[in-house]
C-alpha cells in the first residue's frame, strides 16, 4: 500500500432527489422522494423522508402510507444524466484518473496530482466537494483510503455530505468494528445468516480459523477474508476508447417481485440512457436486460431493432417481454440493469418513408435535451405519443 491515501471514493447523496432539489431549492430539508404517483415506486427519497420510512424501491402508496406528508417529484427525464456527467467532468478537472462507475458514483486517484500529504489530499478532495455542491447543487460523501475498497466503504458512513479518510497502515482497524454487512457483496440475508453464525463485525472474520472460513464461505473464503484485512489491489480505471455500449444498472434497497415495479425501473433506464447516446452522437441496435437474484445468480435477454436508433420509443415495448424471458424462474430480484450495444455513429440515415411522427419524436427529443442540459425541468416524457 502507498504512502498516502490517494484512491477517493465519491458517491452522491440521494442522487436524483439532490438533482430535482437543485431545481426546487424551496424543497430542501423537506420529506420528498422521486416516484410515479399512480401505480409507481420510489426511486430516490430524501433523507428526511427516508428517516420516515420511506426506501427505494417501495411502492408508492406504501411510501404515503408510511410518509402521508411526503413530497412526490416525477423524473426530471435527460436530467440525471446530464448532471453526471458535469460533476464527473469536475472530478477530471482535478486528476485525470478517474473511474465514472456509475451515475452517482466513481473513483479517482490522485496520485499524479504530486500530493505530498494526507493534508493536502484532503484539501484538494474538500475543495472538489464543495464546487460539486456550489456549481451543481449536488451534495456528495467522500471516502479516502490507499484502495477502492476501503475508500468506498468509508464514503458510506457518515452520509450525507460525509468525508472519511482512512490513514495507510490503519485500514484492518478501521473495518474491524464495522457491521460486516458493510463489506460488498453481503446483502441482508447474507448478513443474517452470518450473524447466526457469530460473524457480526468484519473484524470476527480474522479469528476464525481457515477450515472455518471455508465452511462459511466456501471456495470465496480467501477473498473475504481479504476484504476483512483491507486489501484491494484494482486500480481506478478509466474510459480511454470510445464506448461500446452504454448501461446503468440499480441495485434495490430491498429485493422485488412485482414485475411492474422491475419493468418501470427498466424503462427509466432507457430515459436515463439515451440522451446520453444523443449527445454523443451514437444509435443503438441492441438493447439487453440483466436481472439479479438475491442469491446473486443473473440472467439477461437482449433483442436488436431492425434499425439502430436514438430514440426511446422503439426500445419501451422490448422491456416487458425481456423482462420475462431474463426472469425465467421463481424469485425476488436484487437488481436490476440495462445495456445499449451494436452502436452506430452518427444521425439516422434519411428515409423518404419515415414517418412525420419519428420525426416530430426526434426533434421533441433533442429539444427536451437541450432544455435539461440547462437545468430547466422538462414537462414531456421523452417518447411520449404526439
Amino acid at each position: 500500500m502507498g504512502n498516502l491515501p490517494t484512491i477517493v471514493h465519491l458517491d452522491a447523496d440521494a442522487f436524483f432527489v439532490s438533482c430535482e432539489l437543485a431545481l426546487r431549492p424551496d424543497l430542501r430539508g423537506t420529506k420528498c422522494a422521486v416516484g410515479g404517483r399512480e401505480r409507481g415506486i420510489i426511486s430516490s427519497a430524501s433523507y428526511e423522508a427516508r428517516a420516515c420510512g420511506v426506501y427505494t424501491p417501495m411502492p408508492t402508496s406504501r411510501a404515503l402510507a408510511v410518509c402521508p406528508d411526503l413530497i412526490l417529484l416525477p423524473h426530471t427525464f435527460g436530467l440525471y444524466g446530464e448532471v453526471s456527467r458535469r460533476m464527473f467532468d469536475l472530478c477530471e478537472t482535478l486528476t485525470p484518473l478517474v473511474q465514472r462507475n456509475s451515475i452517482d458514483e466513481g473513483y479517482l486517484d490522485l496520485g499524479p496530482c504530486g500530493l505530498h500529504d494526507a493534508g493536502a489530499v484532503e484539501a484538494a478532495v474538500r475543495g472538489l466537494q464543495r464546487r460539486i455542491q456550489d456549481e451543481l447543487g449536488i451534495p456528495v460523501s467522500i471516502g479516502i483510503a490507499t484502495n477502492k475498497l476501503v475508500a468506498q466503504i468509508a464514503s458510506k458512513l457518515r452520509k450525507p455530505r460525509g468525508f472519511v479518510t482512512v490513514a495507510p497502515g490503519t485500514e484492518e482497524a478501521f473495518l474491524a468494528p464495522l457491521d460486516i454487512g458493510k463489506l460488498p457483496g453481503i446483502g441482508g440475508k447474507t448478513e443474517a445468516a452470518l450473524r447466526e453464525r457469530g460473524l457480526e463485525r468484519i473484524g470476527e472474520v480474522l479469528t476464525r480459523s481457515e477450515n472455518e472460513l471455508a465452511a462459511i464461505f466456501g471456495s470465496g473464503w480467501r477473498e473475504v477474508a481479504a476484504m476483512a484485512r483491507g486489501e484491494d489491489g484494482r486500480a481506478v480505471e478509466t474510459e480511454v476508447e470510445a464506448a461500446k455500449s452504454y448501461s446503468q444498472q440499480e441495485t434495490f434497497s430491498k429485493d422485488v417481485a412485482d414485475f411492474a415495479e422491475v419493468a418501470r425501473v427498466a424503462k427509466r433506464m432507457i430515459d436515463e440512457l439515451m440522451p446520453q447516446l444523443r449527445a454523443d452522437g451514437q444509435r443503438a441496435a441492441t438493447m439487453t436486460l440483466k436481472v439479479r437474484y438475491g442469491d446473486f445468480s443473473q440472467e439477461s435477454a437482449g433483442r436488436s431493432l431492425p434499425e439502430a436508433s436514438d430514440l426511446e420509443t422503439p426500445f419501451y415495448p422490448l422491456v416487458e417481454p425481456l423482462l420475462r424471458k431474463a426472469w425465467s424462474r421463481r424469485g425476488a430480484l436484487r437488481l436490476a440493469g440495462v445495456r445499449f450495444s451494436g452502436l452506430e455513429r452518427g444521425a439516422a440515415q434519411l428515409d423518404l418513408f419515415q414517418s412525420d411522427t419519428d420525426d416530430k419524436r426526434r426533434r421533441l427529443a433533442a429539444a427536451m435535451d437541450r432544455l435539461n442540459a440547462g437545468g430547466r425541468a422538462a414537462r414531456v416524457k421523452h417518447g411520449g405519443q404526439l
